[in-house]
């Protein structure tokens, strides 16, 4: 972790600035290990100080790693000012894609002797390149998540409602030792899986209905994220066919994905096998997202980024259909680490259709 905040000091001379105040939870845990849920960290070149509150007294000085710790008995800005730990810099880049501005108000009014810099995106390339260490717990998380996918299956009966089985998706995520859910799982069936974002509602389960079930957790901090779509009893004709070309899509992605791609090029590798099946107005968002410390990160891959798409980076791809008319929609996600070779595959959950 040491080495992590070294690299946070590296970018300073980039922000053009003599010290980073970071807030966001997720780059503080990725620059010096702190899991909790109220800190801030400022780096400097020559030190960096890890500011939060009572509650976490021994967990900080547990958990940090290249930084001093500071105990705050009132607001952490006040602290911070109190103890002059800002005397020493005159222009401080401070995340403005997170802080809100009434708090840009209060640090201008407390440090009226600082430039603050408003930078965005500040950590995010460093933070996209994952190193074994993350790739390894990515992968736990996906295996939890891939063992209560292959519970769920033998569960799911006609007359459950699709709440009723996202009840179950938490509950047997938890049991088997996620932390957390990394998003409220998505259970969609019939006429609801041609809505992407679908919550789970009292619907109930019926024969020949296609059943998009997109789940993931939590564990050790990172997150997993998998999407598989199943049918209860045979489906149909058009809904078949709508499965094959996602599954088709998403395989030619997963062959062609590299680093050094942009985002575009690649989701239009998998966008180009819809458009051959005549189903690409029923592709209606990106083909995936970095995932990590949070279930969405930088890089997207989408038809709108052109972003170089970096070596190690843990990217989803998920392909999907969602077609109103035929009540049916598909989606097909794995998690893929990207090499300058190719991609090799952390998600090993079957994707021939399933037919409950």
């Amino acid at each position: 972790m040491s080495s992590r905040v070294s690299r946070v000091r590296d970018r300073l001379l980039d922000l053009d600035a003599d010290a980073l105040l970071i807030s966001s939870l997720p780059n503080i845990r990725w620059s010096c290990g702190f899991t909790g849920s109220n800190g801030l960290l400022l780096v400097g070149p020559e030190s960096a100080h890890f500011v939060t509150d009572g509650r976490y007294t021994e967990q900080a000085r547990a958990e940090v790693v290249g930084a001093n710790v500071h105990i705050a008995e009132e607001g952490l800005s006040t602290f911070i000012a109190e103890e002059s730990l800002l005397a020493p810099y005159s222009r401080i880049a401070f995340q403005a894609d997170v802080v809100s501005v009434a708090k840009r108000d209060d640090l201008a009014e407390t440090h009226d002797s600082v430039t603050w810099v408003p930078v965005t995106d500040a950590l995010t390339k460093d933070i996209a390149s994952k190193d074994s260490t993350e790739i390894d717990r990515i992968r736990a998380a996906q295996r939890i998540t891939e063992s209560v996918f292959e519970q769920i299956l033998t569960a799911i009966e006609p007359g459950m409602t699709e709440r009723e089985v996202a009840v179950e998706i938490v509950y047997r995520h938890l049991r088997r030792g996620a932390d957390a859910m990394s998003f409220d799982p998505i259970v969609a069936s019939g006429p609801n899986a041609a809505r992407p974002h679908a919550r789970p509602t009292d619907r109930t389960l019926r024969k020949g209905e296609m059943i998009v079930l997109d789940m993931g957790c939590f564990r050790e901090g990172y997150a997993s994220d998998m999407t598989r779509t199943v049918a209860l009893g045979d489906p149909g004709k058009e809904a078949r066919r709508g499965y094959e070309a996602v599954r088709k899509a998403q395989d030619a992605a997963l062959t062609a994905a590299r680093s050094g791609m942009t985002g575009q090029e690649l989701d239009a590798v998998a966008r180009d096998v819809l458009v051959e099946a005549g189903l690409d107005e029923y592709f209606s968002h990106g083909l995936g997202h970095g995932i990590g410390l949070q279930v969405h990160e930088w890089p997207r891959v989408s038809r709108t980024s052109d972003a170089t798409l970096p070596e190690g980076a843990c990217v989803t791809i998920e392909p999907g259909v969602y077609v109103p008319g035929e009540a049916y929609g598909v989606r097909i996600e794995d998690i893929i680490i990207l090499r300058k070779d190719g991609s090799s595959t952390l998600t090993r959950a079957l994707k021939t259709l399933k037919i409950l």
